[in-house]
């Protein structure tokens, strides 16, 4: 592993940048907090401030959800054409933007320059793809069985929704929300993670300029989100909550939907196994797993959180995976080269040792990496665990870390029981050059999700979700726009 040192990017670069964000609430219109206070959001490579935004309250939520109530009507009377024309306009914009989107991301989230980029590309894709999807929604015309009647249906919005996206993946998990519910003519309230907030404004200020009316799109950041999300589900003119986030949050959100029956849409914690057979290409396995566990630092809902591979295969993968990552250049986001950034915060860093710790002392094998990194920031490096034991704390929990445990099998059945032996199920990976087994032990996990020979799974044109304690509905592909409509039937007699 090679650390390198703090390559700040020029100082008039990131006051030119962070210059661009509003700091306010978007409430209709930009506006201050109900009382005028305000937060701070940290660079997590240095520990610097990047600036205080506005710190919303339960009145300003309400006055959010006043706005998208208000405009709902005249937004769903808009055509389809209309609307995807606005989000077309948006991802243009938005692409236009990269640069500065990209630098923004990797100020406040630490996720190397790239990767920022991809992602910047990635959230703009939703936005192409909704604006395709919205001139495609269409129903059915057909004879009743006994023909006394035609049955029509139609799709309409569901109306107001609040979106609550979480600090990983800042703008991707924005537009990935935000596109498909003003496709198919919802109003929206946006409350971004309070870590990684700064993305989330400029991209609404870029929608506002491609078009998007006032009150359509409304943001509120705050440092209390329970203040803000509770009023809100308990309002009876929301009528969505899309989240994605820990399960314990979503479980919270579930229970509070049931009093107004609000949709819900829950995208939520993952233990994603990798599996690796003896016949799988190793070099496309280790290339596969090092992808798996280190995009976005480990810091994803469907990273390689377990490593299952089977004996025949097993020394010779652990040699060259621990190579790969002993690679890998750790370091800030701004610096060229790096390919894993910081964590996002200390609890993070924390986190990881103490699992990396259990397992030690459990009797895993540290192979690479394992101790927190001397610099500023939150830096964790690259950790490899080999013959990881049953009952270690980190086979249970997510990571959210660039820690790899590996545990070892025989039968392909006991790579399956050993998939499944959690309460979630949001992603796995199978590498094999067997393509009937690829299939068998696809259908035989447990999880909404499978990347077979391919260590990514996220498309825009695919429905992204879980089982299981992982979450409920898609987001993604056609069935994410279906999460924002409704059905309505028409019974028409045909005398």
């Amino acid at each position: 592993m090679t650390i390198l040192d703090i390559h700040d990017i020029p100082a008039q670069r990131r006051a030119d940048v962070l210059g661009q964000v509003p700091t306010g609430l978007l409430i209709g219109s930009w506006r201050p907090a109900e009382h005028g206070e305000t937060f701070p959001v940290h660079d997590p490579a240095t520990g610097a401030e990047l600036l205080q935004i506005a710190d919303g309250t339960t009145a300003d939520a309400l006055a959010a959800l006043d706005a998208a109530a208000d405009a709902g009507p005249a937004w769903a009377a808009t055509s389809p054409r209309e609307r995807s024309e606005v989000l077309r306009r948006a991802y243009e914009a938005l692409t236009a933007r990269t640069d500065d989107l990209a630098l923004l991301i990797t100020l406040e989230m630490g996720k190397p320059l790239d990767e920022s980029r991809t992602e910047v590309s990635y959230a703009a894709d939703f936005v192409r793809w909704y604006a395709e999807e919205a001139v495609r929604l269409d129903g059915r015309h057909t004879a009743s069985p006994d023909g006394g009647s035609r049955i029509i249906t139609s799709p309409q919005p569901v109306g107001p929704c609040l979106l609550i996206t979480p600090w990983n993946f800042p703008l991707a998990m924005g537009t990935r929300k935000i596109a498909p519910a003003l496709a198919a003519g919802c109003t929206v309230v946006l409350k971004p993670a309070a870590l990684t907030p700064l993305t989330s404004l400029l991209m609404a200020q870029i929608l506002l300029d491609a078009g998007v009316p006032e009150g359509v799109l409304n943001v509120i950041t705050t440092t209390n989100p329970g203040t803000v999300s509770a009023p809100l589900m308990a309002d009876a003119r929301l009528r969505k909550v899309s989240f994605t986030g820990s399960t314990a949050v979503g479980q919270r959100l579930v229970e509070q939907s049931a009093s107004q029956l609000v949709r819900t849409s829950m995208e939520l914690g993952g233990n994603a196994p990798l599996i690796i057979f003896d016949d799988a290409d190793l070099e496309r396995a280790v290339k596969g797993a090092v992808i798996a566990k280190l995009r976005n630092g480990g810091q994803s809902c469907v990273a390689a959180n377990r490593i299952l591979v089977q004996e025949g295969i097993a020394d010779e993968f652990v040699a060259r995976f621990q190579q790969a990552m002993a690679a890998v250049e750790v370091g800030p986001g701004t610096q060229p080269g790096v390919a894993v950034g910081p964590l996002i915060d200390d609890r993070a860093v924390k986190k990881c040792s103490e699992l990396v710790t259990d397992a030690v002392v459990r009797g895993a094998k540290l192979v690479a990496g394992g101790d927190p990194l001397p610099m500023p920031g939150h830096f964790y490096p690259p950790t490899v665990l080999d013959h990881v034991p049953a009952g270690a704390r980190i086979l249970d929990e997510e990571i959210f870390g660039p820690v790899a445990p590996i545990v070892r099998f025989g039968p392909e059945a006991e790579a399956v029981a050993l998939a499944n032996a959690t309460p979630f199920g949001l992603a796995a990976y199978v590498f094999t050059e067997n393509l009937d087994r690829a299939l068998r032990v696809s259908d035989a996990l447990e999880t909404g999700m499978v990347g077979i020979n391919q260590g990514i799974v996220s498309n825009v044109a695919a429905p992204f979700g879980g089982v299981k304690h992982s979450g409920l509905g898609r987001e993604g592909g056609h069935e994410g726009i279906e999460e924002y409509l409704e059905t309505k039937y028409l019974a028409v007699n045909k005398s």
